[in-house]
């Protein structure tokens, strides 16, 4: 009776255990944010939001065997974005090939020595669309707030960013520009340590409301509007 009984007790500890470890493979509730947030919907101790430092490192499809980013497909709630293509290409922000990219309809991601990384890459994503002209599809992107999501999908993986803060770059000034393109944005020769992204307009409106009618050869005005965000989430899509 009493090996019976001890063995009662070692199955009772065994199960135990299991248990514990299932609950630990559980999900916590609640998108992860950069940015402080309310807590997570349905839990009585919502689990504190990871700072932009905390991100979980991406995990990007391979790039083709040229070295080329994979296109991907871009959706901003907020802004009411769904499934807007990026196109890759190797250049610059708003170059001319980016610009004849972006007459298409489409959002443009220059990679390369003077771009960004690709989809989830450490260092800064930058994907540019224009704002008043072709299909408008950043006509409103001055509205996303710190804290937004933005969802892009490359290859077989879903990347979740939020946005953690607003910059405005010069197109008259070398510094700045140096500045947006740098693989921290704002902070050019940092090494950088998390993957960012870089969604950029025109500030057309805002220009000439101040009277400033000045663009370049590609007819981009003075001011670019970003919004600069970080990587906290990459999985499967469809996941």
């Amino acid at each position: 009776m009493v090996g019976r009984a001890l063995r009662v007790t070692l199955l009772g500890l065994v199960l135990a255990g299991c248990s514990a470890d299932r609950t630990g493979d559980q999900e916590p509730a609640g998108a992860p944010s950069a940015t402080a947030s309310s807590g997570a919907p349905g839990t009585a101790t919502p689990a504190p939001s990871p700072t932009p430092s905390a991100a979980p490192s991406p995990t990007p499809e391979p790039e083709p065997s040229d070295g080329r980013p994979r296109p991907a497909r871009l959706t901003v709630p907020r802004l009411g974005i769904e499934d807007l293509r990026i196109e890759p290409y190797r250049g610059m922000t708003d170059d001319a090939p980016g610009t004849r990219i972006q007459d298409r309809g489409l959002a443009a991601s220059p990679h390369g020595p003077r771009g960004g990384v690709g989809p989830g890459g450490i260092g800064n994503y930058q994907v540019t669309a224009h704002r008043l002209s072709s299909t408008q599809a950043f006509l409103d992107l001055p509205r996303l707030r710190k804290g937004d999501r933005v969802v892009v999908e490359a290859g077989a993986v879903r990347y979740v960013y939020r946005v953690t803060g607003t910059r405005r770059t010069s197109f008259r000034s070398p510094e700045s520009l140096e500045e947006q393109r740098a693989a921290v944005p704002g902070s050019p020769g940092v090494a950088p340590t998390q993957a960012m992204i870089t969604l950029s307009t025109c500030a057309t409106p805002e220009d000439h409301a101040a009277g400033n009618y000045w663009s370049d050869e590609l007819g981009n005005p003075e001011h670019r509007i970003d919004k600069i965000g970080v990587l906290v989430r990459a999985r499967p899509s469809g996941g």
